[in-house]
């Protein structure tokens, strides 16, 4: 039986919930429990039992990259088929590299790589295309962010007609100062949350602090955009959403930004960008929908095409999941 066949309706109500926000409390599973008419015990359980399956990948602080100081960028490698799997374990050994996908493209290779501060993006990505199998390669940094965050409704089935209903505002995508104490704090909170009543004590032990000056620090991380949330993140397919479309839109210059952030708007897009264009590569806007048929996501992309004006597109399933963890900053 797969994953996300063993859950119940009050499981997938609490992974809807903690994948947005977890509480930052000294007994966050007790919170949890009062808002679903649970025990803390009870809670403790489906959780543990959730992550056991597989289906929550961690539990931590999600920060803004760019923020931090990092830099970052989706790669897209056109590799020989006969190599893919070879380059794939080399490129996957990359500390940056946290996002690696073949998708059914000529660039059959799809990967986001994060260099800290002081590093140089050119000399690791030189080092990647030399590998035997790479044809080609494009560098797709972000130009403008519209959107990012993942929330899939375990609840309610893949929207028919989707509309969009999320509220969208502009991403401060600065650097900010960060100091040593500051990467110490980001070191601990970016380490998976145990499944124990009092899982913040230790972090807090760790930094020498109470753990009410560490939820007052990641508050103040999250509100000057450095922490985007502390939350649950699922995966994907376990948790049955198997197509995950990176939908690529073909935009006219002049109404890239209104696009960009009427796509934002929609629930089943977790990621909207603009990035650069080449003689060969003409999609400027990306867009990342997640559904639980490849179906659905063709339809729900029909819908978006319709509301946007824009008939110019492609989606780009991933066939082959190569790599995702979330980027270790400062280690």
């Amino acid at each position: 039986m797969q994953a996300n066949q063993q859950m119940d309706e009050t499981d997938k109500k609490l992974l809807n919930d903690i994948q947005w926000v977890f509480p930052l409390v000294d007994r966050p599973y007790t919170e949890i429990a009062a808002k679903h008419g649970l025990s803390e015990d009870e809670v403790m359980r489906r959780v543990s039992a959730l992550k056991g399956l597989g289906l929550i990948r961690q539990i931590n602080a999600i920060f803004d990259t760019r923020r931090l100081g990092y830099r970052s960028a989706l790669i897209a490698f056109a590799v020989k088929p006969d190599k893919l799997d070879t380059v794939a374990d080399k490129v996957n050994e990359h500390p940056g590299v946290s996002h690696n996908y073949e998708r059914n493209h000529e660039y059959n290779m799809w990967f986001t790589l994060a260099v800290p501060p002081g590093a140089e993006m050119k000399d690791e990505l030189d080092r990647m295309a030399a590998l035997d199998g790479v044809v080609k390669y494009r560098l797709l940094p972000t130009i403008k962010m519209y959107k990012i965050g993942v929330k899939l409704d375990m609840v309610n089935e893949d929207a028919e007609k989707p509309k969009p209903t999320d509220e969208v505002r502009e991403l401060n995508p600065d650097r900010l100062e960060i100091t040593e104490r500051d990467k110490e704090f980001v070191r601990e909170l970016q380490k998976d949350l145990q499944v124990v009543k009092e899982p913040f004590r230790e972090m807090a032990e760790n930094l020498g602090i109470t753990t009410q000056q560490l939820f007052g620090k990641a508050r103040e991380y999250e509100s000057i955009g450095l922490m985007r949330r502390f939350a649950a993140i699922l995966r994907h397919r376990d948790a049955g959403f198997v197509a995950n479309g990176m939908v690529v839109w073909h935009v006219p210059e002049d109404r890239v930004d209104d696009v960009g952030f009427k796509l934002a708007g929609y629930p089943q897009v977790s990621h909207c960008y603009r990035r650069p264009i080449y003689p060969d590569w003409q999609y400027n806007v990306f867009s990342m929908i997640h559904a639980r048929t490849l179906n659905a996501a063709e339809k729900m992309a029909v819908e978006m095409s319709e509301m946007i004006g824009v008939s110019d597109y492609r989606i780009l399933f991933s066939s082959r999941e190569f790599k995702k963890e979330r980027v270790k900053y400062f280690v």
